[in-house]
């Protein structure tokens, strides 16, 4: 038993989060060496050694979770659990919270930081996925079986929102609508919802449009726009992105060799890890990573068409699409696709909270994929040596003429 469970899991996906989880912490270390002694007066490999223990826990977390049996997360008990514990810690951060980066969504335990809306992401994605389990012999009735979970997600969405962070509060939204979208509700319903959701956020948005369309965050658009219009000001971090990723070209400058490192771009170890990758490692590096992330994304998506049991479809396309979304976030931020939100990228940035929940999420995926796997490779045997002695019975009844 134990050793078939062993050679279901999924090799290649372990494979593939370790190798990105290294490569990061390697980036990491030459990433932040110079701002360590420069800004924060601390040694140069400051940085390195706190992600390293951070990647310590984290295999702890992904090890526990890729054991733990996922069917069990969807009990009443433990979706009060995540309810009740998630709404709790965005509150307290309204009364304990450590405002940085003109955000209160800290919680500062000694010289570490935790920041619970990381974990809520993973929450909301266990949350959505058993109700919507629960719900599919009736997903399509309106007032019971499609509207409850939403009422959970927008108050988390506001509460994160109010912070204020924009950014996190669109990616939970974002990855809640690929959760509803794929859990069998008709178009009907989805539409009626989008309406609903946008009357319920339309006051919120009112109330807070002064923090909303602050001076700060209108900048980002305009950094956006023509950041060279603004380089000494809120364009200043896409110019020096840019510059670094220019400056790597193909074969890149070399490993610890980047420029804008020192000092010329801020948080080069968290936010813009990838402008430094580029500009040391040039295209084949920036490629590793994408493909390493695209893979991860693409076997979740692969897990979950596999998967018979809703509830682990659910939670592997959850678990992708947020690993796909922030990915493009911060991809797509740093290289000016889209406005700079301050997402860092998964696995390869500096984050404890971050390489935590991710480790959770994974640990969770590869325990949905070990059970896809056990099912389709050893019951369906199982049944086959079952059905094998009724056909041989059969057939012996039969009287062929002569």
């Amino acid at each position: 038993m134990v050793k078939k469970i062993i050679k279901s899991y999924d090799y290649s996906l372990i494979i593939v989060l370790i190798l990105l989880s290294l490569f990061g912490l390697v980036m990491i270390y030459s990433s932040s060496m110079v701002s360590a002694v420069q800004r924060y007066d601390v040694s140069s490999d400051f940085f390195y050694q706190k992600q390293k223990l951070h990647l310590m826990g984290a295999l702890l977390v992904f090890t526990f979770m890729s054991i733990f049996p996922y069917k069990i997360m969807k009990s009443n008990k433990i979706l009060a659990i995540i309810v009740i514990g998630s709404l709790f810690g965005l509150v307290s951060l309204f009364i304990f919270g450590h405002v940085a980066g003109n955000a209160q969504s800290w919680f500062q335990v000694g010289s570490r930081s935790i920041q619970p809306s990381e974990f809520v992401k993973i929450g909301v994605i266990i949350y959505l996925s058993a109700v919507y389990a629960k719900k599919q012999s009736y997903i399509n009735e309106f007032n019971h079986g499609v509207v409850p979970p939403v009422v959970y997600l927008v108050i988390v969405c506001v509460l994160v929102a109010i912070q204020p962070d924009f950014g996190t509060a669109a990616i939970i939204f974002a990855i809640a609508a690929m959760i509803i979208i794929s859990s069998g509700m008709n178009i009907k319903n989805i539409t009626k919802l989008i309406i609903i959701g946008s009357l319920l956020v339309l006051p919120f948005v009112l109330m807070l449009k002064d923090e909303i369309f602050s001076k700060t965050r209108l900048s980002r658009f305009e950094a956006f726009n023509d950041p060279f219009s603004v380089e000494q000001g809120s364009g200043y971090q896409l110019v020096n992105s840019y510059l670094a990723i220019g400056s790597g070209g193909v074969n890149g400058l070399g490993l610890g060799q980047s420029v804008q490192k020192l000092g010329y771009l801020p948080e080069s170890h968290t936010d813009f890890i990838m402008a430094v990758i580029a500009e040391e490692l040039g295209i084949w590096g920036v490629g590793f990573v994408i493909i390493c992330l695209g893979f991860i994304v693409l076997k979740g998506i692969y897990i979950a068409l596999r998967c018979k049991d809703p509830f682990g479809t659910l939670l592997a396309i959850g678990i992708s699409s947020m690993i796909g979304i922030q990915s493009f976030t911060n991809l797509a931020g740093i290289s000016g696709l889209i406005p700079l939100t301050g997402v860092p990228l998964p696995f390869v940035s500096y984050g404890g909270s971050s390489i935590l929940q991710l480790s959770f999420a994974m640990g969770i995926l590869v325990n949905v994929s070990m059970f896809v796997n056990y099912e389709q490779k050893y019951k369906h045997k199982e049944s086959e040596k079952q059905a094998a002695p009724s056909k041989k019975r059969i057939a012996g009844s039969i009287n062929f003429p002569s």
